[in-house]
């Protein structure tokens, strides 16, 4: 192995062009070529009422596992099959019910030899992908999926980049395809991604707001002594003005501030902002967290489609579960 020498930029900027040129114009010729084998390799999976099992050796193998692992965050049960374990027990975890999916660029892969032969003696539906036609894999296959007659992208032309790259982009689409047929929804995604940024950020505002005797409300002829109070005891800096179980108002810091001079002798409809700014129940909380931010507040009613106060939900809660 020769070393080139370093520093040179503008040789490494080229090479790193010519890769992605390389690997989006292959992409560029799979959305060409979707037709009646994709339809036919969705309607198979579709019918799935197991697991969807895929298996692949090397580079098509670690693609497999992210594409196994794709499927089961969408709802669609996934697992991937190592076809050498397979081989030695591992057959024992595809059954009736099942899908397979094998991966193979060169379609000829011996390791995945077994896997095929149990699917055809089982009669479970086989879904090939490979850039071979009339290789092992296309004619054993219910359904072949191809990859695009495109060189590899490395300057020798032989480590696995075009071909994985393409693979994994089928493996995506298949996945969502997959979802918009089966009706997979945010609150659906939620339930698969409960930790971290992305589960936060899904959740709704039922999860996070207050409720019950913690919600700061009123009547409209409460006097103002006694809604601060009420306000002071609650801790949310705001509270609500609600008539006949509907909110009507919301007094702020900012409200007290304005009616100061006066505030002792009027009542807490008088003093209100009305036509308030609230979020309703159901939804996300990064949606209440848009309507807190647009408006420069640090709290929000929520309340129902008629109007009726559900709970309150405030910054510091939205911080605590990682959505801000």
């Amino acid at each position: 192995m020769t070393a080139t020498p370093l520093a040179d930029a503008d040789a490494t900027i080229d090479q790193i062009r010519r890769v992605l040129r390389i690997e989006a114009d292959a992409l560029s010729q799979m959305i060409g070529d979707v037709g009646a084998p994709h339809v036919r390799a969705v309607d198979l999976l579709q019918q799935v009422t197991g697991r969807i099992v895929i298996s692949g050796v090397g580079k098509s193998g670690h693609i497999g596992r992210k594409i196994a692992a794709t499927f089961a965050s969408t709802g669609a049960p996934a697992q991937f099959v190592h076809p050498t374990e397979a081989s030695h027990g591992d057959l024992g975890m595809i059954a009736k019910g099942d899908a397979c999916i094998v991966i193979s660029n060169s379609g000829e892969t011996s390791e995945l030899a077994d896997l095929i032969t149990y699917t055809r003696r089982f009669d479970i539906p086989l879904i090939g992908i490979t850039r071979r036609v009339g290789s092992a894999v296309d004619r054993q296959s219910d359904v072949t999926l191809l990859l695009p007659d495109a060189p590899e992208a490395c300057f020798i032309g032989v480590a696995p980049t075009t071909s994985t790259t393409a693979t994994l982009a089928i493996g995506d689409a298949l996945a969502v395809a997959l979802m918009h047929r089966r009706g997979f929804n945010r609150e659906d995604f939620q339930v698969f991604h409960p930790g971290g940024k992305l589960g936060a950020q899904l959740l709704k505002v039922e999860a996070l707001m207050h409720s019950g005797d913690s919600v700061p409300t009123l009547t409209p002829d409460t006097p103002m002594g006694d809604a601060l109070l009420v306000m002071t005891s609650k801790g949310f800096g705001m509270a609500g003005v609600v008539e006949d179980g509907v909110l009507t108002g919301v007094i702020t810091d900012g409200d007290l501030r304005r009616n100061l001079t006066t505030l002792m002798d009027r009542t807490a409809g008088e003093v209100a902002t009305h036509a308030p700014k609230t979020v309703r129940s159901g939804a996300l909380v990064s949606e209440a967290l848009r309507v807190m931010n647009a408006a420069k507040i640090g709290a929000l009613f929520v309340v129902s489609e008629a109007g009726h106060v559900e709970g309150i939900l405030h910054l510091h809660d939205c911080l605590r579960a990682g959505v801000a």
